[in-house]
């Protein structure tokens, strides 16, 4: 019997700790109505009490869960675990961080301890969305147009990869968007939800990050979608835009999504341009040719590469006498221009103006420079001659000997350079060696091989009136 009595005083004892070890745990009080939580800001509040406070152990740690976007917590995420002992009073508030992952419009969050455990009830729902992207991006390659054939489709997808011109959402796996379609200016409806959207119905649309009822930055370009019969006309747009800087590289022309595709220029067809994109640096009008299937269209595009225009006031050609000099300039329309001016391919140090005085033979280059908006450049060149020596007669014997005198076949200035003659040397077997509208007195330029005998060779001079000269050449060494 005093046995009996011993263990139902211990089972008395052991059952009042553990009443005295429980503890409550309020329904949660949140912070914030919504979380739109982004890579700048996340951090927010949630309040709980408890009681006894007494109850806690020191090894007690309070954790807050997470339900997934619908409010279930099966598979709960826990969101932030205090420190051992580090919560004793109540109220308590505790901060915390939402994942990249949130995305919906029904969260719950609870508390517990673990000693002793405990749970609280879940709190209100609320939208949570983690906005990891949040600026505008681009939809169709910019293109602000596209065209289907009637009882066809048109395909709107959302650009990628991103980089500096392009924040693409694309580049988060996360992430959904809502398709709208434009009602008035500042309304629209939600028409699809997806990464892609195949439009079927006229209209303008532009695509939307789901934020839910997060305000969103993430949005895209409006594009207009009309249904189209053959002859229609679409848009060919620049990725540097219109005027562009050519300085800055090549432009990407783009024409709208189509089956098959043929670029011209001036009306001249590019051969192997066929795709919905054609490069180039180069300015001027060009269409492409758009099958879209059951019927087709075309487009174009003046473009503009923002060049300036500069000419020079000399032939790229002239003589130069002994103690003559001539002033060459360059006039032009760049935008403060730089000049720069070489003489056979060396810099004139100090001559930087356009205008230079010319008082030796040789190969001159000029260069301008825009500097301003627009950094471009443009070459020109020159040569420098002496003048030719002055004959009368076509001479019928030369002796390229090196000892300067009669070294090349010297013709009357009528028939050089600038005569527009016509000027042919063969052999005594009739092999043509030289034939140029642009005789410099020259010829022979390269050794002549020597036999027993001097060679002979004949030419022929065909005027620009076609008069006809001919005659031989005796090669004496």
């Amino acid at each position: 019997m005093k046995n009996l009595h011993i263990t139902f005083i211990l089972f008395f004892i052991l059952s009042l700790s553990q009443i005295q070890a429980q503890v409550v745990i309020s329904k949660p009080t949140l912070g914030f109505t919504q979380a739109c939580a982004s890579p700048s800001f996340n951090e927010y509040n949630v309040t709980f009490t408890f009681s006894p406070n007494t109850s806690l152990l020191s090894s007690n740690q309070f954790v807050l869960e997470l339900s997934d976007a619908t409010g279930d917590f099966t598979n709960a995420t826990t969101i932030y675990t205090s420190a051992q002992g580090e919560i004793t009073e109540s109220p308590a508030t505790i901060t915390f961080a939402f994942p990249e992952t949130v995305s919906g419009e029904a969260y719950k969050v609870k508390v517990k301890s673990t000693a002793p455990e405990a749970s609280s009830t879940s709190s209100v729902s609320f939208a949570a969305y983690f906005k990891i992207q949040d600026t505008p991006f681009s939809i169709n390659n910019l293109i602000s147009k596209g065209v289907f054939c009637a009882g066809g489709s048109y395909l709107l997808t959302i650009d990628n990869p991103g980089n500096s011109n392009n924040d693409s959402p694309l580049q988060y796996s996360s992430l959904n968007f809502n398709w709208h379609k434009v009602l008035t200016e500042t309304t629209s409806v939600i028409v699809h939800t997806g990464l892609t959207y195949e439009v079927t119905e006229a209209g303008t649309y532009f695509a939307e990050t789901n934020y839910g009822t997060c305000t969103s930055n993430s949005y895209s370009n409006r594009v207009s979608i009309n249904e189209s019969v053959s002859g229609n006309s679409s848009e060919i747009t620049s990725s540097l835009g219109n005027p562009y800087c050519a300085s800055d590289g090549e432009t990407t022309l783009s024409a709208i999504s189509a089956n098959a595709y043929q670029w011209y220029k001036e009306g001249e067809l590019i051969e192997g341009a066929i795709n919905q994109i054609y490069k180039t640096n180069k300015s001027g009008l060009y269409t492409v040719d758009i099958d879209l299937g059951t019927c087709s269209t075309s487009a174009s595009i003046d473009l503009d590469t923002m060049t300036f225009t500069s000419d020079l006031n000399v032939e790229d050609e002239f003589a130069l006498s002994d103690g003559e000099a001539v002033i060459v300039n360059i006039s032009t329309n760049a935008d403060l221009p730089v000049f720069q001016w070489f003489l056979n391919e060396v810099l004139i140090t100090g001559e930087t103006s356009s205008q230079l005085t010319v008082n030796q033979t040789g190969n001159y280059r000029a260069v301008v420079t825009q500097t301003n908006g627009c950094e471009t450049s443009a070459t020109h060149q020159f040569y420098v001659s002496e003048p030719f020596p002055s004959v009368e007669n076509i001479p019928n014997i030369i002796s390229p000997n090196g000892d300067g005198i009669n070294d090349t076949w010297v013709i009357p200035k009528n028939y050089v350079s600038g005569s527009n003659a016509e000027v042919t040397i063969m052999t005594s077997q009739g092999k043509v060696v030289l034939r140029t509208n642009n005789y410099l007195n020259n010829w022979p330029e390269e050794s002549i091989v020597f036999t027993s005998i001097n060679p002979v060779y004949y030419y022929v001079i065909k005027t620009e009136n076609n008069q006809t000269k001919k005659g031989s050449i005796t090669v004496l060494k």
